[in-house]
């Protein structure tokens, strides 16, 4: 005879298992520091990167400016602005990462916890029917 209740949490189940649940089971294998600095790093290389090449189509885009100024041009005051505005930009997005990625570590641990526990219903029902028969 089919149980309405075992139906409903292994329904429940594997549409966990099939949407969020793939990104949260792989980020249970971290611990929330591992995690959460794991991410830093990748949003570190990333804005890195980006900006690289911004600076890179900001120069390329004022070539001729560039080149016809070149001697009389203060690099080091460039390259003070440069980097100050780096640090700025890399403090924002390494904040908001570290924010973001715990807040979502934290809220796929509560759901990995709900999703446990409807494991060990299905595997009581399981030892029930067992027993039973």
């Amino acid at each position: 005879m089919l149980n309405n209740k075992k139906i409903r949490i292994m329904t429940k189940l594997a549409l966990y298992e099939q949407k969020e649940g793939k990104e949260d089971i792989k980020m249970s294998k971290y611990y929330k520091t591992d995690y959460v600095r794991l991410q830093v790093l990748k949003t570190v290389v990333s804005v890195t990167m980006g900006y690289i090449l911004i600076l890179l189509m900001i120069g390329m885009y004022r070539a001729e400016y560039i080149i016809s100024k070149l001697v009389t041009f203060d690099f080091v005051r460039i390259g003070q602005y440069v980097l100050g505005l780096y640090i700025m930009i890399m403090a924002v997005f390494v904040t908001g990462s570290i924010i973001g990625y715990s807040l979502k570590y934290d809220y796929s641990r509560k759901n990995l916890s709900k999703y446990y526990k409807s494991l060990k219903k299905l595997s009581s029902f399981y030892r029930e029917e067992k027993a039973k028969g």
